[in-house]
């Protein structure tokens, strides 16, 4: 036999019930609220009756403590223990799937046997291969790409039913609250009614003042209501006759918030917008999508201006560091050029080579090649007078 609970227990469970994450759902045909045990472990730990007070050793100190106090509780009936039933799907279902199944199969083993008649296994085996790994690399991108909609995981529904076994164990267990108190907000708001209705009933024996001023109130409270529909109905008879003036070009609303789903004070600002929709904000909007351009063409201009003048810099950096060795240089460029004279004068001397010759030149040419002549016939007449002289 269980005791009636106490004090310390009722406060220990209260702050369970409205402290520990709970979950609704439907048991033997009734709505109930479940927690998990490790949770509520977990809750009371974090509570003032884990931490000691002057001269008080602390009510829980380890999670085994908790689980005895709570089944302390679960004896009271507090809570009991249930257990979670999977909901399977009905044999209707079931059956409609076999059958698209065994569909499925048929005709796809149809179309085997038509490939088979037509080409060789080889060539299936191979074009099977390729279209399995080009559906796994798709498979990888499709996960490596980020933004990608990621498959909602379907959560598999469950029913409570009553577990044989009534102990509080410290895991994933479930456990329905049978203890259900009424919070201290709720009864405040209940009893503030009841004093409400009360009030308004007892109306025609309250003092006369009372009764003119609460009289007063009612009609300010039913003017303001009008005054607001009024408003509501006028600014749309006020858009209407502006739209139809200017055909449709000037969009004037008079307290467009008025109606929105906003705050008292927010329904009252702005007082009033205007747009202008005709061809000049047409213009205005390619006037600006132009300038915003040309403002991205400048930018691209004056980037490439930095870049040339960075390049020109370096360009005359490279020539001032070669001033030095470039006297060396020239001497050697006119030395190779004296070379090349030489050798053109050695190639036109031996007739290996052309070149353009004067008049005078060639005149010069043949009075040389006339005195070699005659110089020779000379030696011949000195060579053949001796031996004359000696015969």
């Amino acid at each position: 036999e269980v005791g009636e609970p106490f004090k310390e227990e009722k406060a220990v469970a209260k702050y369970l019930r409205f402290n520990c994450p709970t979950k609704s759902t439907n048991m033997m045909g009734h709505r109930v609220d479940y927690f998990i045990a490790s949770k509520a472990v977990d809750c009371l730990l974090d509570s003032k009756w884990a931490k000691a007070k002057k001269g008080e050793e602390a009510l829980f100190t380890t999670r085994e403590s908790v689980v005895d106090y709570c089944n302390r509780l679960l004896k009271k009936q507090f809570f009991h223990r249930a257990l979670k039933v999977m909901k399977m799907k009905p044999d209707k279902d079931a059956k409609k799937e076999k059958e698209k199944g065994k569909a499925e199969s048929g005709k796809e083993e149809e179309k085997k046997s038509k490939k088979e008649s037509g080409k060789d296994e080889k060539a299936k085996k191979e074009k099977e291969k390729e279209k399995k790994k080009d559906g796994e690399k798709e498979e990888c991108k499709k996960d490596e790409t980020p933004g990608t909609p990621k498959k909602k995981e379907t959560k598999r529904k469950f029913k409570l039913e009553p577990h044989e076994d009534q102990v509080f164990l410290d895991g994933n267990e479930v456990y329905v609250w049978i203890y259900d108190p009424v919070h201290f907000k709720t009864f405040a708001m209940g009893l503030v009614l009841v004093i409400a209705v009360i009030a308004a009933t007892l109306f025609p024996l309250w003092p006369a003042e009372m009764r003119v001023g609460v009289y007063y109130l009612s009609v300010g409270a039913g003017c303001f209501v009008a005054s607001i529909l009024l408003l509501a109905v006028a600014r749309c008879i006020l858009f209407l006759i502006i739209w139809l003036i200017t055909g449709g070009r000037h969009h004037f609303w008079f307290l467009p918030n008025l109606t929105a789903d906003v705050g008292f004070i927010d329904s009252f600002r702005p007082l009033y917008t205007h747009e202008y929709k005709g061809p000049k904000a047409d213009l205005k909007k390619e006037e600006k999508s132009e300038s915003k351009k040309q403002q991205k063409y400048d930018s691209e201009e004056k980037s490439d201006s930095e870049k040339k003048e960075d390049d020109d810099g370096k360009t005359e950096a490279t020539r001032n560091s070669g001033t030095d060795g470039s006297g060396g240089e020239r001497h050697s460029d006119t030395d190779s050029d004296r070379r090349e004279d030489d050798r053109s004068q050695h190639s036109s001397g031996n007739g290996n080579d052309f070149e353009m010759i004067t008049k005078e030149e060639l005149e010069q040419q043949t009075d040389e090649g006339d005195c070699e002549e005659e110089e020779e016939e000379e030696e011949e007449d000195t060579e053949s007078r001796p031996s004359h002289e000696k015969s």
